[in-house]
């Protein structure tokens, strides 16, 4: 590689890590803090600022920096990952009008998922997932989902960077999370259990492609003491199953009435979960 290009490659990097140090609730934020986040110099900080707020990528409020509009713009440019959201949305929100929980639209990205989509449930409590955000893959039940399909590298590489402990109950076993996936695998369906978070639950299925492969994979997220997970199970399957065939048809179907209504999703469940009085 030139000398050209390492230069290329190192402005990239700094770039991406001074966009990434913002964080949810995030307003403005002063050159001091970003480079306090971004372990970078001030005047490199200042410097990339500069370049970003003449693009439209980082606008200035008085003496700070806060994200700029046109980032939204470029990312609403995402279509593959748009047209994964627009499909799943009708059926998402049938799966939480059945369960009265939260439920999520994940994609692993590296050793993470990305959620796409978190609609809140009425009976839920408040979690840390937020669209656009990242929890580690092996904590998560939308992560087990999707590495119990992936390659085998796939699972090495989250593996080989550790596994991070969230709560007490988090899987940080390589061998013990090598044979959850390997049940996951085999049932279609993961559970985490207070793995990311103590008092919550979470039942989660892949979306696969033709080809079986993970595209992402959706959940249903609740209390602990409230929702049973292997009842609410059968209609995240259900969904994660419409979802598939989707992704594997053309986008017309999204448009189309999708026999996935409430009633049937409602249908996958056993029976009314109980309701013991919220904590």
């Amino acid at each position: 590689m030139c000398p050209a290009e390492r230069n290329d490659g190192a402005t990239v990097d700094r770039i991406s890590a001074l966009l990434s140090a913002y964080r949810p609730g995030d307003g403005g934020l002063g050159v001091s803090e970003l480079a306090r986040r971004t372990a970078l110099p001030k005047s490199t900080v200042h410097r990339l600022a500069g370049h970003l707020v003449a693009a439209g990528l980082l606008e200035r409020s008085g003496t700070d920096l806060r994200l700029g509009l046109r980032l939204f713009e470029i990312g609403q440019l995402a279509t593959g990952h748009r047209d994964l959201v627009d499909a799943a949305r009708p059926v998402l929100a049938d799966l939480r009008s059945a369960t009265r929980n939260t439920v999520h639209l994940a994609r692993l990205e590296g050793t993470e998922v990305v959620y796409f989509e978190v609609l809140p449930g009425p009976d839920a409590p408040d979690l840390p997932s937020r669209v656009g955000g990242r929890m580690p893959a092996h904590a998560t039940g939308v992560g087990k989902a999707i590495l119990a399909f992936s390659d085998d590298a796939v699972v090495d590489g989250v593996i080989a960077t550790g596994l991070p402990r969230l709560s007490t109950r988090t899987i940080t076993s390589p061998a013990i999370l090598r044979r959850q996936l390997q049940r996951v695998r085999d049932e279609g369906v993961a559970y985490e259990r207070e793995e990311s978070g103590n008092g919550t639950v979470c039942v989660a299925c892949p979306i696969l492609d033709s080809d079986g492969a993970p595209v992402a994979a959706i959940s249903v997220a609740g209390w602990s003491n409230r929702m049973r997970p292997e009842r609410v199970g059968p209609a995240v399957r259900a969904a994660a199953l419409i979802l598939s065939r989707v992704s594997t048809t053309s986008a017309r179907s999204v448009d189309s009435p999708h026999p996935h209504s409430e009633h049937s999703l409602n249908r996958q469940i056993p029976s009314k979960q109980s309701t013991p009085g919220r904590r």
